[in-house]
């Protein structure tokens, strides 16, 4: 498959990472390395990557250094974590700092591709038909222009985020499973993420000066209810 898309591959096992840009490259991406968290920011900054592939444990700065940094500049670039830190603290942290997807390693290279178009399309709002701005209340989302604001002010929401809360807005007072929303952020449905879900709620409703708008619905979901 033919792509113009430009990855960059941030990970200390020269082995394993060869072998990803190897795969990466037969499916027709173009591919940089960088071998710690420090050379990874210096090739983001010069390259400027379509997508970032980055390992946790490195030498010169971790990965979630690295996805700190990226967000804090503004980047919404999707970064995908692959590490062997398997415990849920681990995923929900690093979803939290702004990784849009997270897989454990040995991971499968044809998953990875899966989750890395995945992320490609949610990037696209390809299923997102264009339309006039959504309101509810104090927001204000605009899908093509892919800016949310509340009471005027512009919110810095990553993709995930930007879509959970535009799937919210489409259908206010609507109940959802954490299924539902996980597909409809990631245009995919992987189950065993389907707790993720919770962590990108909450990382939303931190960011808003009315989080009482997205409401819990125990034992189902959420739902997004406008202000009397």
């Amino acid at each position: 498959m033919a792509t113009s898309e430009r990855v960059l591959l941030v990970e200390d096992d020269e082995a394993f990472r060869s072998v990803m840009a190897g795969y990466l490259m037969r499916e027709g991406y173009d591919v940089r390395e960088a071998a710690s968290g420090q050379q990874g920011q210096e090739r983001w900054q010069t390259w400027q990557p379509h997508l970032l592939v980055v390992d946790w444990m490195l030498p010169g700065g971790s990965g979630l250094d690295l996805v700190r940094t990226v967000r804090a500049a503004g980047d919404r670039v999707p970064i995908i974590m692959v590490t062997a830190r398997n415990e849920e603290p681990d995923i929900v942290v690093a979803l939290e700092m702004g990784a849009d997807d997270y897989l454990v390693k040995p991971v499968s290279l044809r998953q990875l591709v899966a989750r890395m178009r995945a992320v490609a399309r949610r990037t696209d709002l390809p299923h997102l038909p264009a339309a006039d701005a959504l309101r509810c209340g104090p927001l204000e989302l605009d899908e093509a222009a892919h800016v949310v604001r509340e009471d005027g002010v512009t919110l810095d929401l990553t993709l995930t985020e930007f879509r959970l809360l535009a799937a919210l807005m489409r259908h206010p007072d609507r109940a959802f499973t954490r299924l539902q929303l996980l597909q409809a952020a990631t245009g995919d449905y992987f189950e065993e993420y389907e707790r993720t879900v919770d962590s990108h709620i909450s990382h939303v409703r931190r960011k808003l000066a009315h989080p009482e708008v997205i409401q819990t619905l125990h034992g189902v979901g959420y739902k997004l209810v406008p202000p009397a």
